[in-house]
């Protein structure tokens, strides 16, 4: 298979700045319990090299993180995400749930809101669209002024706002792009139209660093079957193959009480193993572990340790949810600050 990154070396930052250098080639299996994940194996028995971080834009011009971020301190750079997505009025999920993860885990996170939902833990019984000119016009005064080090991409409803996030992503191709194509919530509503799932599929798969879909979003991406692990790596491969740097299908969906996220790049496929925590307060999560992802690679992890310190995140998250509601409750986003 060819290397996506052939002919774009100008155009946007490469996979391999994600994965750095030292990344293990071949294929890999972490597993996560409540306490983090941990390495079982990989085939070419190699580890991992320590790497001093530098900040994305460090890296991108080639100096110390020092001469960028006042603090001097790499380890305190708090990484701009720019999230541009829908608000979940009962803030489980959407632009709530991605505003406190990233700000959980240090970051600094700015918005582009795409829609209003009437939503709660039993379902989400409207929604209003924000006007498409108002969205782009939110996402450009921050990366005017404010800049980012990573976008991330939630709902976005219908072809048209696809089509001008795609637009305005062109004009901005150094900053990598972590796209969730949310498609339904937790309550089994259908967020976006059939035209808009087509639409991220043609413009935004193509743009993204790294797509984070669970099974059945994988499955409308890729017209693939989604049912086991293996099918898991071939719809990350078809991903791949369609223009997308990285992509991590999820396997919350799937049976069984471990489930495996199969991460997929050009060069390996990995597997993270989580233990299945019986519950049913899982509301946001796919928003909480896309935008922990994000955070940390603002932050300057590579792409492997930034899902796994992601999955150790959410994985918390869910064992201390606060209970509410009467339907899929949400995750307990602050954990970190109870300690």
């Amino acid at each position: 298979m060819r290397g996506i990154n052939a002919d774009r070396s100008g155009k946007r930052r490469s996979i391999s700045r994600l994965l750095k250098s030292n990344l293990v080639h071949g294929s890999e299996t972490r597993s996560n319990d409540c306490l983090g994940r941990r390495l079982l194996h990989a085939q070419n028995g190699k580890g991992q090299k320590k790497v001093r971080r530098k900040s994305p834009l460090a890296r991108k011009r080639g100096i110390e993180a020092t001469h960028l971020w006042p603090g001097g301190n790499m380890a305190d750079y708090p990484g701009r995400v720019l999230i541009i997505a829908g608000s979940d009025a009962g803030g489980g999920a959407g632009i709530q749930a991605d505003i406190k993860t990233v700000t959980a885990l240090g970051g600094y996170a700015a918005t582009a809101i795409t829609a209003i939902t009437v939503q709660n833990t039993l379902g989400v019984s409207a929604v209003h669209a924000v006007p498409v000119d108002i969205v782009v016009a939110q996402a450009r005064a921050v990366l005017d002024d404010i800049g980012a080090d990573i976008i991330k991409t939630g709902m976005l409803g219908t072809s048209e706002l696809v089509e001008a996030v795609a637009d305005l992503l062109a004009d901005y191709p150094a900053i990598p792009l972590v796209l969730d194509p949310v498609m339904v919530a937790t309550s089994g509503d259908q967020l976006v139209s059939e035209a808009a799932a087509r639409a991220i599929g043609a413009r935004l798969v193509p743009r993204a660093a790294l797509v984070t879909p669970n099974a059945p979003e994988a499955e409308k991406l890729t017209g693939l079957t989604v049912a086991t692990t293996q099918e898991q790596a071939d719809a990350g491969k078809a991903l791949v193959e369609a223009g997308a740097q990285a992509a991590l299908v999820k396997g919350g969906h799937l049976a069984g009480d471990i489930i495996t996220d199969v991460l997929v790049t050009p060069q390996m496929t990995m597997m993270f193993e989580t233990g299945r925590q019986h519950t049913t307060n899982t509301h946001g999560t796919g928003c909480t572990l896309a935008s922990a992802i994000a955070a940390h690679l603002a932050q300057g992890h590579d792409l492997p340790d930034a899902i796994e310190q992601a999955g150790r995140y959410l994985s918390e998250a869910i064992r201390r949810a606060p209970g509410f509601g009467s339907g899929h409750g949400p995750v307990h986003h602050a954990w970190r600050a109870d300690r």
